[in-house]
């Protein structure tokens, strides 16, 4: 049986999945999801989030494209590793996944390419009336040529409203990136940070995640200590938290605890410590 059966949850509490109905919408995740979905109906093109590892943005991007399946005027397509040869791959590999057929063996050129999308944009968006919106995870991992092409489809616009919507999530090099191509940088419409959380956010990230996984004991299994060392050793990395409070439970059911308090998320950080796994300072300065 697995142990979060054992300890009366429905599901796994503490998945590191991104699964977007474990997804805790802390008031920045919400700000950014909120503001990005208005620039995609504004059909505004661009929208970049940028985030340290393990704050929450391949979460964020799932959370987005959930909310999205559910609007039927959305035509939507993610890519989860943009890491591409050169131009070519990368438009065949969008003509492929919007399904437009494509241009005749021999003859596929960059320009054809390009002519095959940008036909296909124009009658979904005006034709159709159909929103396009290309979401991209891993940003940083982009080169020059394709952050060029990208630019170059941005491009593609009537004079009301752009014909796709580009959604870049990244770490933080992705905007040294974007910064040097001024013709790029200054199309983005939407442009946002994602910060660790706090501590109040950490607290209900922990408690929505246990209520999220069917847990209805009234015993916290977390106690108020317990959670604040939580806080101080993840910094309030959402990913540094849910592995840590995964590695509770199950020692919390080994060593045959009630509940979770201090001194056992002290004895795993000093494990992990003694070990050199153990991250000393916060990735991502932020002042609380």
């Amino acid at each position: 049986m697995s142990y979060y059966k054992i300890l009366g949850f429905e599901k796994e509490p503490f998945s590191t999945s991104p699964d977007p109905e474990f997804f805790y919408l802390s008031k920045e995740h919400d700000s950014a999801l909120t503001n990005i979905l208005i620039e995609l109906q504004l059909r505004r093109g661009l929208s970049v989030i940028l985030g340290d590892v393990g704050t929450g943005k391949t979460t964020l991007s799932r959370k987005l494209i959930q909310e999205l399946k559910d609007r039927h005027e959305f035509v939507l397509h993610i890519v989860l590793d943009p890491s591409f040869e050169n131009e070519a791959f990368f438009l065949n590999s969008l003509l492929k996944n919007f399904e437009i057929p494509q241009p005749p063996q021999g003859q596929a050129g960059l320009v054809e390419l390009r002519e095959a999308l940008e036909k296909f944009l124009f009658r979904k968006g005006v034709n159709e009336n159909k929103i396009v919106v290309l979401i991209i995870d891993e940003a940083q991992k982009l080169n020059s040529a394709t952050l060029e092409m990208l630019r170059v489809l941005l491009n593609y616009e009537t004079n009301k409203f752009k014909l796709l919507q580009l959604v870049l999530l990244g770490q933080l090099e992705l905007h040294s990136q974007i910064l040097n191509i001024p013709n790029f940088f200054d199309r983005i419409s939407f442009k946002y940070t994602l910060n660790p959380l706090d501590f109040k956010e950490t607290k209900e990230m922990i408690e929505f995640r246990i209520k999220q996984a069917g847990y209805n004991i009234s015993i916290h299994l977390f106690l108020d200590d317990a959670l604040r060392s939580i806080y101080e050793y993840t910094r309030g990395y959402p990913r540094q938290i849910t592995m840590l409070c995964h590695k509770a439970l199950k020692q919390m059911i080994m060593k045959k605890k009630v509940v979770i308090d201090s001194s056992l998320i002290e004895e795993i950080a000093e494990e992990e410590r003694q070990n050199g796994w153990l991250r000393a300072e916060p990735l991502l300065k932020k002042s609380y």
